[in-house]
């Protein structure tokens, strides 16, 4: 059972959720990504999820995008974000998620990829351009190492595929809530929690939403319909204004009501 499994397996048992909090690597410098784990593990993060820099994004909204470019302008690199994760993994207790595409990990070779990300304490993996079909190019290789690959449905995904994508895995399920990319919302269509509901009575792994999630009213409504939230837009605008007051009353009142105990 790795970190994410141990976790989960946690949070049912005292019927907690989870809080998954995205940021980019190397957005205010890749010297300061370790504190940054170490800030959000501290402020109540049940796992990190953790955004690798790309020039041609098809998931990120404009708030991702430019902490991309503000990464890569700051010259991070996928070999030196694995480096620092080895750095974390030595202070940093809960699950860490790396989130990329197929271009950094082909440019990088999937074996080195994946040998690097196990070694360097990584616990799961999302990749949002890697249909299921062609999944075998990768999850074997991360199976094997014991980490997670973590799927994605939508709300256009049919139920059928809903029902495959979610029997895979021991992870997660990523439920994207919105019909597009990334980014604070103030609203979600009438028909998500119903999407929700549906995803949770299918899937044999927990089910997490995220895109558009930017406040505790918006968490406490859609955490009935699911077992957990990711914020990444609200988390990444919070640390570009280094507005660390309003992120620890954000996530700290998350974590006083689903501490795992």
């Amino acid at each position: 059972m790795n970190r994410l499994q141990h976790t989960f397996s946690l949070l049912k048992r005292n019927n907690r959720k989870a809080f998954v909090p995205y940021i980019m690597a190397g957005d205010g410098g890749l010297d300061n990504l370790v504190n940054r784990m170490v800030l959000l593990e501290k402020f109540g993060a049940t796992a990190i999820e953790l955004g690798v820099p790309f020039s041609d994004p098809v998931a990120d909204g404009p708030t991702i995008q430019r902490a991309g470019i503000r990464a890569l302008e700051n010259g991070t690199t996928l070999k030196a974000i694995i480096s620092e994760v080895a750095k974390a993994r030595r202070v940093v207790s809960i699950p860490i998620i790396l989130m990329t595409y197929l271009n950094p990990i082909y440019s990088f070779g999937i074996e080195a990829f994946v040998k690097e990300i196990s070694d360097a304490g990584v616990d799961g993996c999302i990749i949002p351009d890697l249909p299921i079909e062609e999944e075998d190019m990768i999850a074997p290789n991360l199976e094997n190492v014991d980490v997670e690959l973590i799927r994605l449905v939508t709300p256009t995904t049919p139920m059928e595929r809903i029902k495959l994508i979610s029997s895979k895995g021991n992870g997660f399920l990523y439920a994207v809530t919105v019909k597009g990319i990334t980014g604070v919302r103030n609203d979600y269509d009438a028909e998500l929690y119903q999407f929700l509901k549906a995803v949770q009575e299918i899937s044999l792994i927990p089910v997490l939403a995220g895109f558009g999630i930017s406040s505790e009213e918006q968490i406490n409504v859609l955490t009935k319909h699911c077992d957990g939230v990711i914020v990444g837009s609200k988390i990444v605008d919070l640390f570009e204004s280094n507005n660390l007051d309003e992120m620890e009353g954000l996530m700290s009142s998350f974590k006083q009501k689903s501490k795992i105990v």
